[in-house]
């Protein structure tokens, strides 16, 4: 290449090392998104061991959550403050001993306050992650590829929990659900440390945004609560309907102050696009969608089929392989070709009707002839429809805002995973308790009202499903009618071979 190609103006020399870099960020990705399932499976036997209560083990979960989700959009805009591998090799420090002093845990005081550090971290290190990624891939062909991977790992990460944590549960011990993360947050951020190197320029150091930290946390933590106490304790209950009413007043003051303030925590220009709002709502939706499903097929194949906890892991494995083939096969081979929406969309109705197939569900469902095909099919159009979801939600912004622009749509995801498990459950445990009212009468037998229990618990499951169809063809609507971005310009790579790495013009990320 010739020095003039090489100094051009806007024009800057790729790293070398950023497919290296990609490694290890995946790495972190995959421990994050792993630690939101993996501790489902271990749940009942942590229960046991610490003495948790029935009423309290929610806040296993709970307590990630809230940290996780209230703190995200104070992590990316720190992301963008400190630099982006500082912030990412300190958030999986954390995570680390977070993790470390949940496995040691010997109360469930010490278990709560560890997940809530885990959250902590986890909210500096997921903004890190992805705002690294928008920074340093900025070639068309070689973003489509990157995302591609990212976008498979962030699909798919949950489900592979689910085999994780059977396998650590069933055969060695519910602690080791927690001490895996030690040695995937010591590669990775030893790796991070040695082979990440952040472009020059667009930190954002203004002054931080107080009042908006302020209220975007609380906000986010009263939504978050909200949905996750309607789960538990219904949505007449007077706390979950006063969260819901705060956590309105709080954003709504929190959009107010970001509209008025000279360094806002959350500039509006990156969620008043048309394209990210399109993206961050139709992400958000078919998260709901997704992790709702989550929940009912694990409890469906353990509790009704009677799996152990290690076979319900592989039962996923289906699901696992679409994401992976959709978004590394049909997304990172089509986004260089075609406008995002047309992925987007139709990967949604792919997965819509992989969750129509799941509402088929019996007592005696043959896994091969239903729970296959269905979870390939949701596998295969959220894979598709993710990874250009979330290069496009990066792309475009500048600089100085990718932090934040990467923990909003991570905060899409936490915020409608809290959503989707306690929106489809309670829909489920209500259409369960209908069906038992009207059938356990003509039940005379013992085994003849237990399968009455175990009928109603999947018509459950089946009438919720019906609404995550819904909610996925809303998704789908969303993607095609909101981002109308076309394909992107692949100009800036003309004439250099994608795979030689070393060699490959890369426009600055300009707004």
């Amino acid at each position: 290449m010739s020095d003039t190609a090489t100094k051009a103006p806007g024009i800057r020399q790729a790293d070398p090392a950023r497919w290296k870099a990609l490694a290890f960020i995946a790495l972190a990705q995959l421990m994050v998104v792993l630690d939101a399932t993996i501790v489902n499976i271990a749940l009942p036997s942590a229960q046991q061991d610490l003495g948790i209560s029935d009423g309290n083990r929610q806040w296993v979960v709970t307590a990630y959550a809230l940290a996780f989700g209230g703190l995200l959009l104070f992590g990316g805009r720190i992301a963008d403050l400190w630099g982006r591998k500082r912030t990412f090799v300190l958030g999986l420090g954390g995570f680390a001993a977070a993790s470390a002093l949940g496995g040691a845990a010997t109360n469930e005081a010490m278990m709560f306050g560890s997940r809530a550090l885990q959250g902590v971290f986890g909210a500096l290190l997921a903004p890190a992650a992805l705002s690294l990624l928008a920074v340093m891939f900025t070639d068309a062909k070689e973003r489509a590829k990157a995302f591609g991977i990212y976008g498979a790992i962030a699909g798919g990460g949950g489900a592979v929990g689910l085999i994780l944590g059977g396998f650590l549960t069933e055969y060695l011990n519910w602690r080791w659900t927690f001490f895996v993360n030690i040695p995937f947050a010591i590669v990775a951020a030893a790796g991070a440390y040695f082979v990440i190197r952040e472009p020059e320029g667009g930190r954002n150091r203004s002054p931080l945004d107080i009042p908006g930290v302020i209220l975007s946390t609380l906000g986010l933590v009263s939504l978050v609560y909200g949905f996750t106490r309607a789960e538990s304790e219904g949505w007449s209950d007077a706390v979950t309907i006063g969260m819901f009413v705060a956590s309105a007043v709080l954003l709504t003051a929190f959009v107010v102050v970001e509209a008025r303030v000279k360094s806002p925590l959350l500039p509006l220009r990156v969620i008043t696009d048309r394209n990210r709002g399109g993206i961050y709502l139709s992400l958000g939706l078919a998260i709901i969608a997704m992790f709702g499903l989550f929940l009912f097929l694990t409890y469906y194949l353990q509790i009704v089929k009677g799996y152990s906890p290690v076979k319900t892991g592989f039962a996923f494995l289906p699901m696992i392989v679409g994401m992976i083939t959709g978004s590394t096969q049909i997304g990172t081979r089509l986004m260089t070709r075609v406008a995002p929406r047309l992925l987007m969309g139709p990967g949604f109705l792919v997965a819509a009707l992989g969750m129509l197939l799941l509402t088929q569900l019996e007592i005696d469902t043959s896994y091969s002839a239903v729970l296959l095909p269905g979870m390939l099919l949701l596998g295969l159009g959220m894979g598709t429809a993710f990874m250009p979801a979330m290069s496009l939600a990066t792309q475009g912004v500048e600089p100085r805002d990718s932090g934040v622009a990467s923990a909003m749509v991570n905060t899409s995801q936490q915020v409608g995973g809290a959503i989707g498990t306690a929106l489809l459950n309670t829909i489920a445990a209500s259409a369960t308790t209908s069906y038992i009212a009207d059938h356990i009468g003509n039940a005379g037998t013992r085994s003849q009202q237990q399968l009455v229990q175990l009928e109603g618990m999947v018509k459950g499951y089946t009438s919720a499903i019906w609404f995550a169809v819904g909610i996925l063809v809303v998704a789908a609507t969303i993607a095609l009618t909101f981002v109308n971005a076309g394909k992107p310009d692949m100009s800036a790579g003309a004439g250099a071979d994608e795979d030689a790495e070393d060699s490959v013009r890369v426009p600055v990320v300009a707004h």
